[in-house]
C-alpha cells in the first residue's frame, strides 16, 4: 500500500479517490460532462486544500487522454489549435494573478453563460476567434476554480456535433487544458512528486471507467444524448448560481 502513500492523505482517502476517480470517468465518457466537478467535489473533502487543483488537473489529463485515446477518430480537430492558444493564454494569466476575482460573482456569471449557451441561440463558437476566447476564459478560471469542462462543453454543444463526436472533442481540449495548467502551476513551484502514485493509480481506474461508459455511449441516440448533455449541464449551472450565491452572501 506504500504505492498510495503521499502526504497528508490517508489510505482510506486515497483509495475512495480510486474508486471515485472509476465512477466519474463512467458518467463523462456516458453523459459528456460532470464526471470532473463532481471528482472536484470529493477531493474538496478528501484532500487538503492546497493540493486539490494541481492533482486534480494531473488526474484529469490521464482521465480525459484516455477517453482521446478511445474515440480518436471522432475529434473535431479544427478546434484544437485555436483552443490550445487560448488556453496558454488564460492559463498563464491566471497564473499570474495575484489577486483572485471575486469567486461568487465569476460562478455566477459563469452558470449563466451555460444556460444561455445551451437553452439560447447560438453565438457562432466555431470561429476561431471565439473558440480561442472560451480557451482563454476557461484556463483562467480553472486555474482557481479545478473543474471549467462544463463551460468548455458548452462550447463544443453549439458545434452540433454527434454524441461520440461530442466527447472526443471534448475530451481533447481538456487533455490541453489540464497539462497547461499543470505545467503552470509546475512552474510556480508545486511538486506532484509525493502524490505520484495516487495519481496513476486514479487513472488507472479512471480508464476503467471510461471503457465502461463508451459501451453506454454506444448504445443511445444522438437526440437522447443531447437531451442527457442539456439537463446535466443546467443542473450543473444551477449548482453554480447556488455555490456563488452562498459565497456572496
Amino acid at each position: 500500500m506504500e504505492f498510495f502513500a503521499s502526504p497528508e492523505i490517508t489510505l482510506v482517502a486515497s483509495l475512495s479517490l480510486v474508486l471515485v476517480s472509476a465512477a466519474t470517468s463512467f458518467l463523462t465518457a456516458a453523459a459528456g460532462i460532470g464526471g470532473g466537478i463532481v471528482l472536484l467535489s470529493v477531493m474538496a473533502v478528501l484532500v487538503p486544500a492546497t493540493v486539490i487543483i494541481p492533482i486534480h488537473g494531473a488526474v484529469q489529463i490521464g482521465s480525459n487522454l484516455g477517453r482521446t485515446a478511445l474515440m480518436l477518430p471522432y475529434v473535431e480537430r479544427s478546434i484544437l489549435l485555436p483552443f490550445l492558444l487560448g488556453t496558454v493564454l488564460g492559463a498563464s494569466l491566471g497564473g499570474m494573478t495575484a489577486v483572485q476575482l471575486p469567486p461568487g460573482v465569476l460562478k455566477i456569471g459563469l452558470a449563466f453563460f451555460i444556460l444561455w449557451s445551451v437553452w439560447g441561440r447560438s453565438f457562432g463558437t466555431s470561429g476561431k476567434l471565439a473558440t480561442i476566447g472560451t480557451g482563454m476564459v476557461s484556463s483562467f478560471l480553472t486555474m482557481f476554480f479545478g473543474a471549467t469542462g462544463t463551460f468548455v462543453s458548452a462550447m463544443v454543444k453549439t458545434l452540433k456535433l454527434g454524441r461520440m463526436e461530442h466527447v472526443a472533442t471534448h475530451s481533447a481540449c481538456m487533455v490541453a487544458q489540464h497539462a497547461v495548467k499543470v505545467v503552470v502551476f509546475g512552474l510556480l513551484g508545486f511538486s506532484f512528486a509525493p502524490y505520484l502514485g495516487l495519481v496513476i493509480a486514479m487513472v488507472t481506474s479512471g480508464f476503467i471507467g471510461t471503457l465502461l461508459g463508451k459501451r453506454f455511449l454506444l448504445k443511445i441516440s444522438d437526440n437522447k444524448f443531447h437531451q442527457i448533455l442539456s439537463l446535466l449541464l443546467s443542473v450543473l449551472a444551477m449548482r453554480l448560481v447556488y455555490e456563488g450565491w452562498m459565497l456572496l452572501s
